[in-house]
Formats: C-alpha cells, sequence, structure tokens
C-alpha cells in the first residue's frame, strides 16, 4: 500500500502533472509533423511523381485516414483496459518508422501503403492520451489541460510545414520524411521511462465505475447520448474544411501567389533567405505563421471560455464552437477570393483561430458525457466519425473539383475548390447548437 500511495502521491504533483502533459503534447505534436507534412512536400511530390490532384488528394486523405479511422477503435478499447502508456509508446514509434519509409517511396502506390503505414501508427496516439490526461487532472482543469494538449495540432501543423519547406529547400522532398522520422523515433524511449499510468477514474466521483465495459454496451450508452453524435458530426463537418485547408492550402498559395511571395518576404534576414529559394519554403514560412499564431489563440481561447462558463452552462461546449465557426465564414470568403496576399494573411490568421476555438469545449465534451471506463474507446469512435469524414473525403473533395474546374479556370481551379468548403463550417455550426441542447441532459460529474 505504501509504495501505491507515493506513487499516486507523485503524480499529483503539478510539476510531475506538467511534466506528463508536456509528454503528451511533444508526442501529439509528432503526430501532426507527420500526419501534415504531406501538404508542403505535396508541391515536389506532385512534381517528380507526375500525380493529379485527385492522386494527390488520395494520398493525403483516404491512405491516412483509412487505417487511422479503422484500427482507432479496437486500439482505445484496448486504451480502457490495459497500460495506455505502452499504447502510445508503440504508435509513436510505428508511425516515425512509416513517415521515414516514404523518402523511400518512388511510385504513387509505394507512398501510398507508406502513408497507411502512418495512419496505422497514429490509429493509437490521440484516444489513449484523451484517456491519460482526464486521469491526471480534475474536471475543473480538462477543457484547459486538453487544449494544451490541443495546441500541438497548431504547432505541430507549423512546424509540418516550416520544416517541410526548409529541409525540402536543403536536402529535398526524400531526406525531410527520412529526418522527420528518425526525430520522432528518438523521443519514444523518453515518454516511456517518464510517463507512468495513472489510477484510471481517479478524479471522478467515488461512486464511478472503472471496470471494463464491453463494445455492445458501450454503444448502447452512446446511443442514448444525442450530444455525442451532433458533436462528432459537427467536428467532421468542420474538419473537412480544416484538413482541406491543411493540404491544399500550400499549393493553392504556390499557383495563385507564387510572385507575390517573393515581394511578401523580402524584409526577411539573409540567413533565412538561400540563393536559390524555392516556392515552398515561401509557403512553409506564410502558412505555418497562420496556423501557430492564430491556432493557438483559438484553441485557448475556447478551452478557457469552456472551462469558466461551463461551471454554470454545459450548452457553452457546443454554442462557442457554433458562434466561432459562424464568424468564420465573412472572413473565409474575402480571404479565399482576394487577390492581395496581405489579406489573406490576416483572413486566414483570423479563420485558423475561429475555427480552432471548438478543440478544447468538443474533446472536454466527450470526455464528460461518459464514464472513466468508456473515455479512450468514445473518443476513437468520435476520432472515427471525425476523420474518416475530415481527412477522408476533405481533401479529396477539394482535389477532384480543382480537377474538374481546371478546364475553366486554369492555376485558379483550386482557389474556387476551396472556397465552395465555407458550407462546411455552416453545416459545423448548426450541428454544435444542436448539440448544445442536449449537453446539459448528457452530462456526467
Amino acid at each position: 500500500m505504501k509504495s501505491v500511495k507515493s506513487t499516486d502521491s507523485h503524480q499529483d504533483k503539478n510539476s510531475y502533472k506538467a511534466w506528463v502533459l508536456f509528454m503528451l503534447l511533444v508526442v501529439y505534436i509528432f503526430n501532426f509533423i507527420d500526419r501534415q507534412i504531406i501538404g508542403i512536400l505535396a508541391v515536389p511530390i506532385q512534381a517528380e511523381l507526375a500525380l493529379s490532384d485527385t492522386q494527390l488528394s488520395l494520398m493525403g486523405g483516404i491512405a491516412f485516414a483509412l487505417f487511422y479511422t479503422v484500427l482507432g477503435i479496437p486500439i482505445a478499447w484496448l486504451a480502457d483496459r490495459k497500460n495506455r502508456t505502452w499504447i502510445i509508446t508503440i504508435a509513436l514509434m510505428i508511425w516515425c518508422a512509416m513517415t521515414a519509409l516514404c523518402g523511400l517511396a518512388q511510385n504513387f502506390v509505394q507512398l501510398f501503403l507508406a502513408r497507411l503505414g502512418v495512419g496505422v501508427g497514429e490509429a493509437g496516439g490521440v484516444a489513449p492520451s484523451y484517456s491519460l490526461i482526464s486521469d491526471y487532472f480534475p474536471s475543473n482543469q480538462r477543457s484547459r489541460a486538453l487544449g494544451i494538449y490541443a495546441f500541438a495540432i497548431p504547432i505541430g501543423s507549423a512546424l509540418g510545414m516550416l520544416i517541410g519547406g526548409v529541409l525540402t529547400n536543403l536536402i529535398g522532398w526524400r531526406l525531410t520524411f527520412i529526418v522527420v522520422g528518425i526525430l520522432g523515433l528518438a523521443i519514444a524511449p523518453l515518454f516511456k521511462l517518464t510517463v507512468k499510468e495513472p489510477k484510471r477514474g481517479r478524479y471522478d466521483s467515488t461512486t464511478s465505475d472503472v471496470t471494463a465495459v464491453p463494445f455492445s454496451s458501450i454503444i448502447q450508452i452512446l446511443k442514448t447520448k444525442k450530444s455525442f453524435w451532433f458533436l462528432s458530426l459537427g467536428g467532421a463537418s468542420a474538419s473537412m474544411m480544416t484538413y482541406g485547408l491543411l493540404f491544399w492550402f500550400p499549393s493553392f498559395l504556390v499557383r495563385s501567389f507564387n510572385a507575390e511571395l517573393v515581394t511578401f518576404f523580402s524584409w526577411l534576414p539573409s540567413f533565412m533567405l538561400p540563393t536559390d529559394p524555392s516556392p515552398v519554403l515561401f509557403v512553409s514560412y506564410f502558412y505555418g505563421l497562420i496556423l501557430l499564431v492564430g491556432g493557438i489563440a483559438g484553441i485557448w481561447l475556447g478551452a478557457v471560455v469552456s472551462d469558466k462558463l461551463g461551471e454554470t452552462d454545459k450548452t457553452i461546449y457546443g454554442r462557442a464552437p457554433a458562434y466561432s465557426f459562424i464568424a468564420t465564414i465573412p472572413f473565409f470568403l474575402i480571404g479565399i477570393l482576394s487577390n492581395s496576399l496581405i489579406i489573406v494573411f490576416f483572413s486566414f490568421m483570423i479563420i485558423q483561430a475561429l475555427s480552432f476555438v471548438m478543440m478544447g469545449p468538443l474533446v472536454s465534451s466527450l470526455q464528460h458525457i461518459v464514464g472513466p471506463n468508456m473515455r479512450a474507446t468514445t473518443s476513437a469512435i468520435a476520432l472515427f466519425i471525425n476523420n474518416l469524414v475530415g481527412i477522408g473525403l476533405g481533401n479529396l473533395l477539394i482535389g477532384i473539383l480543382s480537377d474538374v474546374l481546371s478546364a475553366q479556370f486554369a492555376e485558379e481551379a483550386l482557389r474556387y475548390s476551396i472556397a465552395s468548403g465555407v458550407i462546411f463550417y455552416i453545416f459545423a455550426a448548426i450541428l454544435f447548437l444542436y448539440a448544445a441542447r442536449n449537453l446539459e441532459s448528457d452530462w456526467q460529474d
């Protein structure tokens, strides 16, 4: 008993909690670097392998989402029963190794299969991490803790853009994949040695059941939780645009603003501008800054608002994302249709912030509408819906529409294809408002 109490006491220390959250954040950053780096590398990959926009979207969407979504549920089911830190460590090693293998691909099929492998590994990263955080932080701190964890999305996406752009300019896209994969592998031993498995449900009420629940029973419980389905479908609708932008926005900038990008960054110091910089380098600076600043601001805003106001009004967990998506619409249309790179920059920084308000409230809600013995599985089912639709269809629909419009609009086809995606933010807002109406009755303290 003494050793158990000693372990619990150590895990209750704020300094150790901060370290655990930091390590989970680092792992999730690599998750998003490896997931999204394909967006910035799409330009040189398309040039070398002679791929169409549809092929690119398949490689960046379905190739990743297929196994990522399907395997996420059984892995999360395992995480509700077994050691979550081991599951995350093994997942990290698999997806980083497969990222490195992407650099060895010689054709579309080989690259497609390597991206499938990245999806296999990343299937074991996020849902177990959500569950771990819920056992390291009490209810009134979870939205902020999960919000900090979600910082990995803009940080990882921005680093994917920046690292991808800089390294591609220096060593080419193949070696870039290999270097990034090896860096992620180096994190795995440190994570496993320093992050301990906490007692499941230790911050929940003493009556909370932490025994394993059959998958069929979880489905039956979720059938009664209307807010779960509205939250999941709302997140999926928003992700169609979010992931579509992450993949296609760099290509849009190269096609529509190639010359303007050079002028836009003429103020940079000489060490950041090599003798013969590629367009990809300027895109990585431009979009990386949008992702980093806008994403962090939006996630933190959503997390703080939901933690503060959510103590007395659970509907805020649905209403805050809904209002934010509605607010993106004018900025989205102004930004994507503008011929001014400055207007594009500031419009999409605001869009990035508003669209990421969703993260803290959404993830926190999913942890609170079920008990501690089914959180990982519930999160994985939500991620299944979110990512299969968001990653799988968002990239693909934009790519197909761009190919269809290319005969009429040539290089500008991608601009109008992306512009049509604003409807997904409208659907997301409606679904989150419906979720808000059911959160009070579905909530479990």
